[in-house]
């Protein structure tokens, strides 16, 4: 048995134990069809797959579902992994590594996964076709030309356009949108949200899209939406 065989059979075999109802794949192709096929709760990709590299599983996997992915790989180099995020992994462990630490991590993005809101598909334009989101091909474009965004800066939109109006604490961007492993402080979001406003918005101080709900965090405003009537509808906002 090769080492690839040896980790699928271990992480079979630990998962198996945890209760959970395992599928293997031993190829991208065949990692596919058994998504198509059975829709998993979680995916552990190896990214060192015979036929397609694992990160264009993951690709063609992030063009339908949100389903949490854990990417398996011996790249340590930082650029690696933010390849692999902005791709849509959702975690990362590097070989050789812990079996009990992967189920750890499993529990803990299959909980995470039950809390969050999850993202469309289908592209979403705001501001009157100004703003266009391309979840799908993971595009971003404003006024027909796209916008260049760190992963962090695309994760953060990403949470707060796909439920405009909804009002996000910093703790739950922090856990949405930088993943268990951010080490920062929630005030880091914050300067996340000033960069990706200079991005996105005409006049960063005087944001269109992106808003900040004093005292409790921020949401997402589509400035081509009709007016809430509602006074109870969303919280106030302050720019």
């Amino acid at each position: 048995m090769d080492d690839e065989a040896k980790i699928l059979e271990v992480v079979r075999s630990y998962l198996g134990r945890e209760g959970f109802e395992v599928h293997t794949a031993g190829t991208g192709t065949e990692a596919l069809a058994c998504f198509e096929r059975v829709s998993p709760a979680l995916i552990v990709l190896d990214l060192m797959l015979p036929d397609l590299p694992g990160e264009e599983v993951c690709r063609r996997v992030r063009r339908s579902s949100r389903v949490p992915i854990i990417m398996l790989t011996a790249k340590v180099e930082e650029a690696d992994r933010l390849r692999g995020f902005a791709l849509g992994a959702d975690d990362y462990l590097v070989k050789p590594f812990s079996p009990r630490e992967l189920v750890a991590r499993a529990h803990a993005l299959l909980r995470r996964s039950a809390r969050e809101p999850l993202p469309l598909v289908s592209p979403l334009s705001f501001g009157g076709d100004e703003l266009v989101l391309d979840f799908a091909r993971q595009i971003v474009s404003r006024r027909g030309r796209r916008i260049g965004l760190t992963p962090k800066e695309y994760r953060l939109l990403l949470t707060l356009a796909s439920h405009p109006g909804r009002v996000f604490a910093r703790d739950e961007l922090i856990r949405f949108a930088m993943g268990q492993d951010f080490s920062g402080f929630d005030r880091t979001v914050d300067a996340h949200i000033k960069n990706l406003r200079k991005k996105l918005e005409e006049d960063p101080n005087q944001p269109r899209y992106v808003l900040t709900v004093h005292g409790v965090g921020y949401r997402f405003a589509d400035p081509g939406a009709p007016a809430l009537t509602d006074p109870h509808a969303a919280p106030r906002t302050s720019q």
